[in-house]
């Protein structure tokens, strides 16, 4: 398998990390493209039509794409049990808020960095950061006991968002007034597949 990625994407590191904890490693090789929204990299655009990364190509079948599909993809290959079947609607409810923090993530840095300066939307900006803080405070509210529990993909996920928030937004400071979010994310932030990817 070969994974077609850039290493700064929130999406990508979710996937590397899932590779990491299920011990795929000598499995899938690292294609690093430099790519864009505006200018998507030939390779990217090779995988997938929409040109966005990453994207897994397989040997017994077509690539595949979308990071939650890769990593349930993933997921099966290793026999692994990120998404148990007891608390699957949970894990698949908490990883699709943490993609949704990335999404909104991705798009404040576009905002500044696609747009001449007098083309920049502030309020869409703070539109997106909104959707971020809303869900990290009904994360922080509600799914604090479903974080410390065993591993699993919503778990990679989120601390992939709140990890991007840190490397593109740090100056924002989503750890104030979320105490517990924030230890649960120090926490898992110590686990070799999130030291071994940090964006840099």
């Amino acid at each position: 398998m070969k994974l077609v990625h850039s290493p700064a994407s929130p999406f990508v590191r979710k996937v590397r990390v899932t590779i990491l904890e299920c011990g795929l490693q000598d499995r899938v090789e690292m294609q690093q493209v430099a790519t864009s929204a505006t200018a998507p990299a030939a390779e990217a655009i090779a995988a997938n039509p929409l040109g966005k990364i990453p994207a897994l190509l397989r040997e017994d079948g077509p690539a595949i794409h979308d990071s939650r599909v890769i990593t349930r993809y993933l997921n099966a290959v290793a026999g692994a049990d990120l998404y148990p079947q007891a608390r699957q609607w949970e894990v698949l409810t908490l990883e699709s808020l943490a993609d949704g923090i990335m999404e909104a993530g991705v798009l404040m840095v576009y905002e500044y960095r696609l747009r001449p300066d007098d083309k920049v939307f502030p309020e869409w900006v703070e539109a997106q950061w909104n959707r971020i803080t809303r869900t990290l405070d009904v994360i922080g509210d509600r799914w604090i006991s479903h974080l410390n529990g065993p591993l699993d993909a919503s778990q990679i996920a989120l601390a992939c968002a709140l990890g991007y928030l840190d490397f593109r937004h740090g100056d924002r400071n989503w750890r104030a007034d979320r105490p517990a979010l924030a230890q649960w994310a120090e926490g898992f932030g110590q686990r070799p597949a999130m030291q071994d990817t940090v964006p840099a």
